[in-house]
């Protein structure tokens, strides 16, 4: 045992340095007063305050909107696919998990980049449309582009989760709920979603924490004037330079994360029958 202790010590101190460290900055420049130095810590809550005026509100509700928006469309498409992965054979189940985790081994700024290729006024949707002698539709700097984007880079997380919790299920409950005289709706919602719920649960509590925490997609599929939460942090930190501003948005941000986690974790059925 105590051979174990001294192998985990590396990374007690890696995690030590990379993540307990960042938080407390975070969490010390979010309470600091503007122009502040550390050493000549001064409380307020200013920051915190600022984050309560409209514009930043506007562009909180925004991204909890498209957050919403975005876990929906994953959770139906991405339950219909893990359902039809678990109903094939064991061989076949690995191949399709297996064409579902290859994007993911691509950058996330090449994907995206290439949706921006594909939706864009000329680009290859456009051209297609126009063949067909349809005018061409701006697809491009809207919430449609900014969702498409985020559905096909977060969709994965979706599926692999509820493929886990199908895939696990046992399939004798599924008998005996047709033994009893259930039919094919009756035993999906009653059987089969419940018992998925736990993937289902850990799907949405990805995808969502994702959706409402990403720059990169807003950035370059809504354009330079599209703004949401995780855009703002980043003008903060990098663009404007005010740290204090940036770190309170951050930690109201991990607040909610957090607070949402641990609803998730209520729900789960799981967890009750830890409890």
């Amino acid at each position: 045992m105590k051979h174990f202790r001294h192998l985990a010590k590396p990374y007690i101190l890696w995690s030590f340095l990379l993540i307990v460290i960042p938080l407390f900055m975070i969490v010390l420049y979010a309470f600091m007063g503007s122009g502040n130095a550390v050493l000549t810590f001064s409380f307020t809550l200013e920051n915190l305050a600022k984050f309560i005026e409209p514009t930043y509100l506007s562009v909180f509700w925004k991204s909890i909107k498209l957050g919403v928006v975005t876990t929906a469309i994953c959770l139906v498409f991405g339950y219909m696919l893990a359902y039809i992965i678990s109903k094939m054979n064991e061989r076949t189940q690995d191949m399709m998990i297996l064409l579902v985790t290859v994007p993911m081994w691509i950058n996330m700024l090449l994907r995206t980049y290439a949706w921006m290729n594909l939706l864009s006024d000329n680009g290859i949707v456009n051209s297609l449309l126009g063949l067909l002698g349809i005018e061409p539709i701006a697809m491009m700097y809207t919430d449609f582009s900014v969702i498409v984007g985020m559905v096909c880079n977060f969709l994965p997380f979706m599926i692999i989760p509820i493929h886990t919790s199908l895939h696990k299920m046992d399939k004798s409950l599924i008998e005996a709920a047709y033994d009893l005289g259930a039919n094919r709706v009756q035993t999906f919602f009653k059987v089969i979603f419940k018992l998925s719920l736990p993937g289902v649960l850990n799907g949405i509590m990805m995808v969502f924490l994702m959706a409402i925490s990403t720059f990169v997609i807003p950035k370059l599929l809504g354009g330079g004037q599209y703004v949401l939460i995780g855009n703002l942090i980043e003008t903060q930190f990098v663009t404007v330079g005010d740290w204090n501003f940036g770190s309170a948005i951050s930690l109201i941000l991990a607040i909610i994360i957090i607070l949402f986690m641990r609803v998730m974790k209520k729900i789960d059925p799981q967890e009750d029958k830890e409890g």
